[in-house]
């Protein structure tokens, strides 16, 4: 049986540098921080994505590193998950190694669309696949969102990559999620928007700000700069494309503890919102360019989307509070893509 070129079947793809998927430009990442250059070469949320026909299995050829006996992330499963529609079919546990094959089974007489959420933490690459006992096409692209954010949209504590609510709120919408968090990053850096700028995307949601507290520290008024900043570079490359910003979830510790520039958690997802209201309302720098205010511009509130009982650690959401989350942002976005094609301008 002959290997297919996965280059069709992978979703979820910003850049690919030298057939490997990566979340930052290759050729700009002298411009990013090393931490958000180190978190792009993850395969965050990089999938497989296709229909079968007769088709028993399917087999995955993929490399990925192979962890040291003191590798923090040895422990955790080299899990591939296979999805139909928006249930777990099976997962299929592997090692990471310089070359293997895993397989998976396929439900009877099914034929999709079927998803494979690769694991993530060894930067597996996708060789090839194929089919056992049948074919296998690449399933039909659907519109492309782009969700930039820090560790909570790049999943942390989600127990599976598929359970992340950028993941989640996808499959809700039956868009083609790709997911550019940068845990530890997504300061509101303006490289990170020029490069949003040019890649394709139908929708655009921002979901970043918490670490604008501590980390490197921000106030209130230039996290208010910057997110007018962050958003006219994106409108440059996407004037009229919907686009969602949510402020900062909960965070019990930093609500209403003063960082080093004086500035709290409710301090600074105040500027955030401000900002946007602002620019939804014409001020200066709004993407209309006509002073009537960006009308393809949407504000999601973060601070109570989730509650305590929904955080893992007092900062990251568990998999119920991915949930709640995906289900918020799905709703505001549905609303916000739907405005849009309605015609509104």
């Amino acid at each position: 049986m002959t290997w297919l070129d996965p280059s069709p079947f992978l979703r979820g793809v910003a850049w690919l540098d030298d057939g490997r998927a990566v979340r930052a430009d290759p050729a700009d990442l002298a411009r990013l921080p090393w931490d958000a250059g180190e978190r792009a070469a993850l395969p965050i949320g990089v999938r497989l994505e296709f229909t079968a026909e007769g088709a028993e299995a399917v087999e995955i050829r993929y490399r990925a590193s192979v962890p040291g006996p003191t590798d923090a992330l040895r422990e955790i499963a080299h899990c591939f998950a296979l999805w139909e529609g928006g249930s777990c079919v099976s997962e299929t546990i592997a090692e990471p190694a310089e070359e293997a094959v895993v397989t998976l089974r396929l439900p009877a007489g099914a034929e999709g669309p079927f998803t494979i959420h690769p694991p993530e933490a060894q930067c597996p690459v996708v060789l090839g696949l194929r089919a056992i006992g049948g074919s296998v096409a690449p399933a039909p692209r659907q519109p492309r969102w782009l969700v930039h954010g820090d560790s909570i949209t790049e999943g942390w504590w989600s127990t599976r990559p598929a359970h992340s609510w950028p993941a989640v709120a996808g499959r809700a919408l039956g868009l083609d999620t790709v997911n550019l968090g940068y845990a530890g990053a997504a300061r509101g850096e303006l490289a990170t928007a020029e490069q949003l700028a040019v890649l394709p995307a139908d929708a655009i949601t921002l979901a970043f700000g918490t670490n604008c507290w501590t980390g490197i520290p921000f106030s209130g008024p230039l996290l208010y700069e910057t997110t007018r900043a962050f958003i006219a570079l994106v409108r440059q490359g996407h004037p009229h494309t919907p686009l969602l910003l949510v402020s900062p979830v909960l965070r019990p510790d930093a609500e209403q503890t003063p960082n080093r520039l004086g500035a709290t958690l409710a301090e600074l997802r105040t500027a955030m919102e401000e900002a946007v209201v602002d620019l939804m309302g014409g001020g200066s720098g709004s993407g209309s360019g006509s002073g009537s205010g960006d009308k393809r511009l949407a504000l999601l509130p973060g601070r109570d989307l989730i509650g305590p009982g929904q955080l893992a650690d007092g900062v990251h959401p568990d998999d119920e509070g991915h949930a709640a989350l995906a289900a918020a942002v799905a709703d505001a976005l549905r609303t916000t893509l739907s405005s849009s094609r309605s015609g509104e301008t």
